[in-house]
């Protein structure tokens, strides 16, 4: 009875951490590419859902690109310029980590501290965060407000 016992407690074990690691490299399938930014959202911190402020991306910032790999490194490559004469401005590299039961994904850009987001939507097509490291109280109400980035492919 106890070698039964033992035996399914080490097979429920082993199936759980398949599971996970299963969801791991899906989310991070899913996360790998180019994610170009679409918009900016400020969302009322003090019922979660008013937004007050939404900024669309514009002019030669529609180009610029966040790469995530699935060896855990990232890149940022924005550009400016007028009109349509848009050259790269920059590019930022450094690793990131990312955890799928609590959706946190943290960048470390080189020479840059952590940033720390809360992934909410991650599809094939969509990626959308929330910025835990902003403090911000838009409509100075006392309370902070919620920063959201989204991402399209």
């Amino acid at each position: 009875m106890k070698k039964q016992l033992l035996l399914f407690a080490f097979s429920a074990l082993a199936l759980t951490s398949c599971k996970d690691d299963d969801m791991q490299a899906y989310e991070l399938d899913t996360l790998k590419g180019d994610w170009k930014t679409s918009k900016t959202e400020i969302v009322s911190g003090k019922d979660g859902k008013t937004v007050l402020l939404t900024t669309p991306v514009t002019g030669c910032s529609t180009k610029d690109i966040t790469h995530f790999s699935i060896d855990y490194s990232t890149s940022y490559t924005y550009y400016n310029g007028t009109g349509a004469d848009c050259k790269v401005a920059g590019k930022s590299e450094g690793k990131y980590t990312y955890d799928t039961e609590t959706k946190l994904l943290t960048i470390k850009y080189n020479n840059n501290g952590d940033q720390s987001y809360r992934v909410e939507i991650l599809s094939s097509s969509e990626l959308k965060i929330l910025d835990l490291s902003t403090d911000i109280d838009y409509n100075a109400d006392g309370v902070n407000d919620r920063v959201y980035m989204s991402f399209k492919r």
